[in-house]
């Protein structure tokens, strides 16, 4: 699969990794198993967090995780910058994430991990019942609200991300936000 050449800042936290994994790409690249395992570090926090959200499962997270890992190990030859690693990372997840979401049989909301309640601080009460919200939204619309509110990314990043049209993420933002604002105005948490 031929990656297109990728738009700078998108970094899967907002901070850039440290430069011990920068290096540490080529190294990894060239079968140097440390490397390796200085990537995993230096991306696991922000991989797992991503899977956790859109998933709301720590087991369901960790798992897909580990799989990204794995799958990441095997491409690490088309992997051509730190930059372009992350965005591979971001994308994976969300993709992966999204498949595990549609193959879910029941379809409820996954529980909400108090670990991310606990996290943001505020009103502990409203925080959890929005993440119950956006948790039932449909797996796309989930990925998108979540990479635009959560790894900040523009609208257009997120089209690239998701390999869908800007018009389509647009969409997606507009009406899950809407919905949302119904859900809570219903719920009287205005």
């Amino acid at each position: 699969m031929k990656v297109d050449p990728l738009p700078a800042g998108l970094g899967l936290s907002g901070a850039d990794a440290p430069a011990a994994a920068v290096s540490a790409l080529g190294r990894a690249q060239q079968g140097a198993v440390e490397a390796f395992a200085a990537l995993i570090r230096a991306h696991q926090s922000a991989v797992y967090t991503l899977a956790l959200r859109l998933l709301g499962s720590r087991e369901e997270a960790q798992e897909l995780a580990q799989d990204v890992f794995l799958q990441l190990h095997a491409s690490l030859a088309r992997i051509e910058s730190e930059t372009h690693l992350r965005f591979w990372l971001r994308r994976t997840v969300s993709h992966r994430a999204i498949d595990r979401l549609r193959r879910r049989r029941e379809r409820r909301a996954p529980a909400v991990p108090e670990e991310l309640a606990a996290a943001q601080g505020g009103d502990p009460l409203l925080e959890r019942r929005l993440r119950e919200l956006v948790a039932g939204l449909p797996a796309t619309a989930r990925a998108v609200l979540l990479l635009r509110y959560q790894e900040d990314l523009d609208p257009t990043d997120i089209a690239l991300a998701l390999e869908l049209p800007l018009n389509t993420v647009k969409s997606h933002l507009k009406r899950s936000l809407a919905l949302l604002r119904r859900r809570c105005e219903l719920d009287g948490l205005e």
